[in-house]
């Protein structure tokens, strides 16, 4: 079982979290935040992940340090539960409309963090959750998850949409990368480690 469990405590967050990359699509999901649930709970669904998070933060000061600290504890467990990354397929991508929204994600399970996140939102926020949050997220779970993405939004007008496409794109993308493929015999990489 692919299955990782993490915690983080800080002075600004607790965070508990489960993970299990071959689940159906299961979530509970607390963080504070609704705008915030909405989304994780979309990335399990679309990604086949059960996921459980319980995290309460400094939401007073706002919601920035609950997101970012989801973020690294999701990815730190995401790189966990992959343990030693054999037959996986490593690559993934995915393009997802969400009604008048389109996003484009790939994604490498290549143990080197990068991030290229290219989306232009067209408000500040949704709610009370600040769309430059979506970043945040990814930038925190790409660093500890170890991946290349590559995050391309390239159309909207509404902000809920535009958010939804990029956590449902990457789901779907890092459910492509992180599944198991018959054809493929150890570590995916000449190196022979990722």
């Amino acid at each position: 079982m692919r299955i990782a469990q993490k915690a983080r405590q800080t002075k600004e967050t607790q965070i508990k979290l489960e993970l299990n990359l071959d689940g159906s699509g299961q979530a509970n999901i607390n963080t504070g935040i609704a705008f915030f649930d909405h989304m994780l709970e979309l990335f399990a669904k679309h990604g086949n992940f059960d996921l459980i998070i319980k995290a309460s933060g400094d939401l007073a000061v706002d919601g920035h340090h609950t997101v970012e600290d989801v973020g690294l504890v999701l990815g730190g467990a995401f790189q966990t539960a992959l343990g030693d990354k054999s037959g996986i397929n490593r690559y993934g991508f995915f393009v997802l409309p969400m009604d008048e929204a389109l996003a484009e994600c790939a994604v490498d399970i290549s143990g080197r963090p990068f991030l290229n996140f290219a989306a232009d939102f067209q408000k500040t926020k949704v709610g009370e959750f600040d769309a430059e949050l979506v970043e945040e997220f990814w930038r925190a779970f790409v660093t500890q998850a170890g991946l290349t993405a590559h995050i391309h939004l390239f159309s909207g007008a509404n902000l809920h949409h535009q958010a939804e496409a990029v956590f449902k794109c990457m789901a779907r993308a890092l459910r492509m990368a992180a599944a198991l493929d018959p054809l493929v015999q150890g570590i995916p990489s000449t190196k022979g480690v990722l």
